[in-house]
């Protein structure tokens, strides 16, 4: 197994632990609501880490089959791996502290510079690993 594809299935473990645990936090708000309702921002910090222990799932299966060298592999597994984690914290950092609007309703450096990065690194980094799997596996 690669360091990537290592690297991948790590990250998928302990996003999905943290999408656990975040369900304790669910369904603790949900008990403690009126309309027992969990917290804006710790149900999507929930789904949003179930969601993307299996995301990482496939850029491990993605990057198996890399043909590039391990240094652009491991980044471009990386990048998108490092932003689908920041945004389970600040999802989780949100609905701790009670927010229930929007994040995107005031412009701030998160949601402007921070969303333009967010959006190049992990598709950035998916689509090199799927055209690195596409040159092996359909055109090699």
């Amino acid at each position: 197994m690669t360091v990537a594809v290592k690297l991948c299935v790590f990250a998928s473990g302990l996003f999905l632990l943290a999408g656990m645990g975040l369900g304790i936090l669910k369904y603790r708000g949900m008990m403690r609501s009126a309309e027992h309702r969990a917290p804006t921002y710790i149900d999507i910090a929930h789904r949003a880490a179930l969601l993307y222990s299996f995301a990482a799932l496939v850029l491990a299966k993605l990057a198996e089959f890399s043909p590039y060298s391990n240094v652009v592999t491991v980044t471009a597994a990386a990048v998108p791996l490092f932003y689908f984690a920041l945004t389970i914290i600040g999802y989780t950092k949100l609905g701790l502290q009670g927010r229930e609007e929007t994040q995107f309703s005031e412009r701030t450096f998160i949601t402007t510079w921070f969303m333009y990065a967010l959006i190049a690194g992990e598709i950035g980094g998916v689509a090199v690993l799927l055209w690195g799997f596409t040159q092996t596996q359909l055109f090699g």
